[in-house]
């Protein structure tokens, strides 16, 4: 199997060939530090964050550099506003950022540089780019010239003269074109600085992002990542001042995640419909929101609701479960004699998308990392353990032991690429439970109380009183599993 990455630079799917076999340099834009992620930038960093995990699963050495912007005029600006100094405020919003992404289950990157700490780098591009002919200053601001790089648009496929004609130039600005963009930008009162050959000021906002790249990977990398919204201008004016400083081609593949809608409508704060990670994670655990965000390919719009945020819930619950079950089974006939025989052509074909989830999870995940088609086969096999669960088959045929245990497994080696199913079952679903109950308004202690009043009622064949307590508890949410070892209980 190949994997295969769809590159927005060429509009169509490619083999993945790293410039350097075995290892990959993978560059994603991080967060302008202003203010709280939203879930837009959570979808972000989960993909990327499971493209990271796969690519290091298939076997690569892989460096992913993910910055930070730390100096920008939204930082400049809100600091204003909140009156306290630009860095103390990048400083706790990049805080903030790692505490979201590490309660989302991302992996930390490689590396996570800062614009601030790369100044130099940042001076010396913009100095080659200058003597090249491809910047120019105006006083104390560059600009790149965009006349002077002829595969300007490239990427995102735009028109130059439309562009052109509906650009303007913002009063103060000294350009020549109205679609140059700026490389450095002279320091205003109050503002933070830095010493130039053209005068104190600080970078631009594209700029940072060669620099570091450049940096950390070399001069071209493989992968450059972030959202749609990026590929243009921040993208497009990426490839322009890397490739004019450097004369070569800047990333091979580009990979692009799409949007998140709230109810059907573009996130916006405008149609107040916009949502931080820390408001979704008051209300639904960081494993079900990253669930979600996997439940759809990753350049599709994803649509986020109470709805589908319950609809993840269920299916995380449903591995879980399933998990669990697996477990509990495998624990308790360790030690058991069964016969074991070989199983017939009927039971094979039975348990056949259990025996092949690893094969074919791989096949979705090299297809641009499909994981909407990897957690499906996920579900199939999870579907065939359930069904071999509750014939107990295994109780006859120690070789179902042996399938269940190669099944759990999997799905746990699945799940690790996925960022999922890593938490120990009976924890996670205790935890579902605790979460359930302060909508339903009852203690533990209320429930398990109800229980022996339902058993008590049953031993005394008064089924009215045990079925009207099934029917108060499932009105609050409250879900009771009968079993012969006894009854359970789950929130919806």
């Amino acid at each position: 199997m190949t994997l295969r990455i769809y590159n927005t630079m060429s509009g169509s799917k490619e083999e993945f060939q790293p410039i350097e076999p075995g290892k990959v340099r993978l560059y994603v834009c991080g967060i302008t530090a202003y203010d709280y992620c939203h879930i837009g930038h959570a979808r972000a960093n989960v993909v990327f964050d499971v493209i990271f995990r796969y690519l290091k699963r298939l076997g690569n050495e892989v460096t992913y550099v993910r910055n930070f912007t730390d100096v920008d005029d939204k930082i400049i600006n809100r600091a204003k506003e909140l009156k306290i100094d630009s860095c103390e405020l990048a400083k706790r919003f990049m805080a903030a950022f790692s505490e979201d992404m590490a309660r989302l289950g991302c992996e930390s990157p490689s590396v996570e540089p800062k614009a601030t700490e790369n100044i130099p780098q940042i001076v010396a591009i913009i100095r080659t780019l200058i003597d090249k002919g491809l910047a120019y200053e105006a006083d104390g601001d560059v600009y790149f010239s965009i006349e002077h790089f002829p595969g300007y648009l490239k990427l995102s496929k735009r028109n130059m003269d439309e562009m052109v004609a509906g650009a303007r130039i913002a009063p103060g600005e000294q350009k020549r074109n109205p679609m140059d963009f700026a490389l450095w930008k002279a320091a205003k009162p109050g503002e933070p600085y830095w010493d130039s050959p053209w005068g104190p000021g600080r970078p631009g906002w594209h700029i940072e992002c060669s620099a570091m790249s450049m940096r950390y990977l070399g001069s071209s990398i493989d992968i450059h990542g972030g959202g749609k919204d990026l590929v243009f201008p921040h993208h497009e004016n990426e490839i322009a001042q890397s490739e004019g400083a450097t004369g070569q081609p800047f990333a091979r593949y580009w990979i692009h995640n799409g949007f998140v809608n709230i109810n059907q409508e573009k996130m916006s704060k405008s149609l107040g419909n916009f949502f931080t990670v820390r408001e979704v994670l008051e209300k639904y655990d960081p494993e079900v929101l990253r669930f979600f965000i996997l439940s759809a390919h990753y350049r599709s719009p994803i649509d986020f609701s109470d709805k589908n945020l319950e609809d993840a819930r269920h299916g995380l619950t449903r591995v879980y479960e399933a998990l669990q079950a697996l477990e509990e089974v495998l624990e308790t006939q360790a030690g058991s004699v069964i016969p074991e025989t070989e199983l017939t052509g009927e039971d094979e074909m039975i348990w056949q998308p259990a025996a092949r989830l690893e094969e074919d999870f791989r096949a979705a995940m090299d297809d641009d990392f499909n994981t909407a088609q990897a957690l499906g086969h996920l579900f199939e096999a999870v579907r065939v353990v359930n069904r071999v669960l509750s014939d107990r088959r295994f109780e006859t045929n120690r070789h179902w032991l042996k399938r269940l245990a190669a099944a759990r497994e999997g799905i746990l080696r699945c799940g690790q690429v996925l960022g999922l199913f890593q938490t120990k079952p009976g924890s996670w679903l205790e935890r579902l439970k605790d979460a359930g109950l302060g909508e339903s308004g009852l203690s533990k202690e209320a429930i398990e109380a109800l229980i022996e009043e339902r058993k008590a009622a049953r031993a005394a064949r008064n089924f009215p009183r045990a079925d009207a307590i099934r029917d108060e508890l499932a009105a609050k949410g409250i879900i009771l599993l009968d079993s012969p070892q006894g009854t359970t209980w789950k929130t919806k």
